[in-house]
């Protein structure tokens, strides 16, 4: 069966990542950054938006930028980079990546649900996600909102679990960066990374990288819990 088994699939749960797996917006969250750093006369270190990859901006703003440890200033300064990524998605567009629409049909063919469990803003995820037409795929959205410590933390993930009534051991987490993979194994979970974001080496902790979703069949997600 080119599916694998649907009775022990739909045992299974699949968590995504957002920013890296879904979609490839990097170059808008890059912009976003440099647009506020712009707008509120700050300054970018150098090297700062791979450093704060996959991290929240609570964490980004005092420590990886040290802008500032005002909690109600990280806060207004957050929300604005978060409505300048938003003007920019909506000025360049934006699409899925190679291989995701496929492999989430696959997915759902097979009745494993999937929910995203991400950093990124809901309001960022919801707005993309009715640009690119893939809201029917997902079940639920952990976001940025939902959890109180972010990645190499597992709540995220472990939220997510919850969102789709599968233990953790049963969940593969499919994530782009080292720190998401880090937290998908702090969880239990076993973790597929997507070599695109960061190179393979750096992905190296995951039961398996991928340069693209599609690459992968159902059966190659079920062999990871054999």
């Amino acid at each position: 069966m080119g599916l694998g088994d649907s009775r022990s699939a739909s045992r299974l749960g699949a968590i995504f990542d957002w920013d890296g797996v879904i979609i490839d917006s990097s170059r808008h969250h890059e912009e976003s950054w440099n647009r506020l750093a712009r707008e509120t006369g700050r300054v970018l270190p150098e090297g700062h938006f791979l450093k704060g990859f996959g991290m929240k901006n609570e964490a980004i703003i005092p420590g990886i930028l040290a802008w500032t440890r005002d909690p109600a200033e990280i806060r207004s300064l957050s929300l604005r980079k978060e409505e300048l990524y938003r003007d920019i998605i909506r000025e360049w567009g934006i699409e899925p990546l190679p291989g995701i629409r496929t492999f989430l049909e696959r997915l759902q063919s097979a009745a494993i649900p999937r929910v995203i469990g991400s950093s990124t803003h809901r309001l960022n995820i919801t707005a993309s996600l009715d640009i690119l037409g893939l809201a029917g795929f997902f079940t639920a959205i952990v976001s940025a909102e939902d959890v109180t410590a972010g990645k190499p933390d597992p709540q995220v993930f472990l939220l997510a679990a919850g969102k789709i009534s599968r233990e953790p051991s049963r969940c593969c987490v499919f994530e782009d960066a080292p720190m998401g993979i880090d937290a998908a194994l702090a969880g239990g979970m076993k973790a597929v990374g997507v070599a695109g974001t960061h190179g393979n080496a750096t992905l190296s902790k995951a039961h398996r990288v991928v340069k693209r979703l599609d690459e992968l069949e159902v059966r190659d997600l079920e062999a990871l819990f054999a």
